[in-house]
């Protein structure tokens, strides 16, 4: 579905072009569930937005269904893919519902009005992350973790192939960070949509994605494969390298020392 060629991202301010990772060549299939991982500041988020088309590539180009993604239009990355970012929704004044039906906006034409199928899909979404009883509560009375699935919800609202998140269980306690890594695993095995996600969480990634990236620091690339292949390779250990902690190698669990 997304394809990179000698892709380089980074950022640019005041003219100075930094370069965070480059010559990336990259491939999302269908139907998976693909974790970007490393640590802070080797690129995840950037890569997720380039991939996204919140900001542009330095370099290379990113296809999407063989067409290059600077050339689509907002209309047609809206039925492409959704985008849940790290931030907490603020919006006051705002139930669950209304939230989830800003999803079916792409499809709604000119005057935004939604349809009954409309209104079918942002139900199935709202049940699906478990928030059916929750429509018309306010957004105000939501727990981080409730407001994050809401999240969520409007992104299969929009009924994509691909789902882009941010860091999604950045904000949530324990339970609510497998909760919903769990959801977008199962997500990815019953709908067929593809999920892509940034993460901190290296076992639940390890433990729930079909396949990882691996983002070494200091433009130094990225390690593709299943988690069995990076734990193999002990591709994790060489890039988190600390004397404090390692990785089992057949479960992926930190060990410390």
């Amino acid at each position: 579905m997304i394809n990179t060629k000698a892709l380089s991202i980074g950022y640019v301010k005041h003219t100075k072009q930094t370069v965070v990772q480059s010559d990336l060549h990259l491939q999302i299939a269908p139907a998976e569930m693909l974790a970007i991982i490393g640590p802070n500041g080797c690129g995840k988020s950037t890569l997720l937005r380039t991939l996204s088309g919140l900001q542009a590539p330095l370099k290379g180009s990113v296809l999407v269904n063989a067409k290059e993604l600077e050339k689509l239009s907002m209309q047609e990355k809206a039925s492409l893919f959704a985008l849940v970012l790290t931030e907490p929704v603020q919006i006051n004044y705002c139930t669950v519902s209304q939230l989830v039906s800003m999803g079916r906006y792409p499809h709604t034409g000119r005057f935004g009005r939604l349809s009954p199928e409309d209104h079918l899909k942002v139900e199935e979404a709202l049940e699906r992350v478990h928030l059916g009883n929750f429509a018309d509560r306010p957004l105000a009375e939501l727990s981080d973790g409730e407001r994050q699935r809401a999240m969520v919800a409007k992104a299969l609202a929009q009924d994509t192939p691909l789902i882009f998140l941010d860091e999604p269980t950045a904000h949530l306690d324990l339970s609510n960070k497998v909760e919903l890594m769990v959801l977008l695993r199962d997500l990815a095995r019953d709908t067929g949509k593809t999920v892509l996600l940034s993460t901190h969480e290296l076992e639940l990634a390890l433990h729930l994605s079909d396949r990882v990236w691996l983002m070494k620091p200091q433009a130094g690339g990225i390690v593709k494969g299943t988690p069995s292949e990076l734990l193999a390779t002990q591709s994790l250990q060489d890039v988190f390298k600390n004397d404090l902690f390692g990785f089992e190698p057949e479960t992926g669990r930190v060990h410390i020392f």
